[in-house]
């Protein structure tokens, strides 16, 4: 297992870091902010779709991209999308709701997926990269069973192994299934909202709704989680309710 970690590759592809600008990457983390409320206008459709193209190029665990946004536009279903978001104006006032969802029933077709695109684009597919999608993903992400059967097996057998070598120690229950996925779509949730605000647009991240109404309004299964419904639209002019508090920084980041 540790060769797919530590054996360095020599595919033949060079990629430079172009030069971009902090101070205007800056201009738009310091200046998204959670929008209460919008405006009437209605965002054009090409904001929220580069938006969205901008999220599926977050980082996430094994590129095995376990996430899906459903882009819901349409008057009445965002009525409707409103009211499980308990009405809050957020909501009510969006040009445009977008359903963030974690997958966790994927990650086994995106790990074949994964090898036939390296190969339609023409790349040679090392030999780590091959055991890493066919046998090692399998594992780290399956060996659970019907909801979870097996895991006490699996988390026996990982932990009996990590007395003698370094181990990965999860996801071994369904539940860190869960956590693995909502962590990648979470990425992608904040390549948008800062995407939106790249575009001169605005968003608000929303976790307080009716999971299960919207779950069923939407037509998704146990295997889809809502990580958040973003909110977007152009702020109203007081559609945003005081200055941007933090606690000190001292408080969160640490040297050692």
């Amino acid at each position: 297992m540790s060769d797919v970690f530590t054996e360095k590759l020599d595919l033949g592809y060079i990629e430079d870091a172009i030069d971009i600008s902090y101070d205007e990457f800056k201009k738009s983390i310091t200046s998204r902010r959670s929008v209460r409320v919008f405006s009437d206008e209605i965002l054009d459709e090409s904001i929220i779709q580069n938006a969205l193209e901008d999220g599926l190029l977050a980082p996430n665990s094994s590129n095995l991209q376990a996430w899906e946004f459903i882009w819901v536009r349409t008057p009445e279903k965002k009525k409707e999308l409103a009211r499980y978001c308990f009405s809050q104006n957020g909501a009510k006032s969006a040009s445009d709701l977008i359903v963030c969802v974690a997958r966790t029933d994927t990650w086994k077709k995106h790990c074949e997926d994964m090898i036939e695109l390296m190969k339609s684009n023409n790349e040679e597919v090392p030999k780590v990269v091959y055991e890493y999608y066919q046998k090692i993903a399998p594992m780290a992400y399956g060996l659970m069973g019907p909801f979870g059967i097996l895991s006490p097996l699996k988390w026996l057998f990982f932990n009996v192994i990590g007395l003698f070598k370094v181990m990965a120690r999860e996801p071994i229950w369904p539940s860190d299934l869960k956590t693995w996925a909502v962590k990648s779509c979470a990425l992608a949730c904040e390549n948008i909202m800062l995407s939106l605000r790249a575009q001169g647009a605005d968003s608000i991240p929303m976790e307080g709704f009716d999971s299960k109404r919207v779950k069923k309004m939407l037509g998704l299964s146990r295997h889809h989680h809502i990580t958040m419904i973003l909110g977007a639209g152009k702020r109203a002019k007081a559609g945003v309710y005081g200055p941007q508090l933090r606690f000190d920084k001292e408080r969160f980041i640490k040297k050692i």
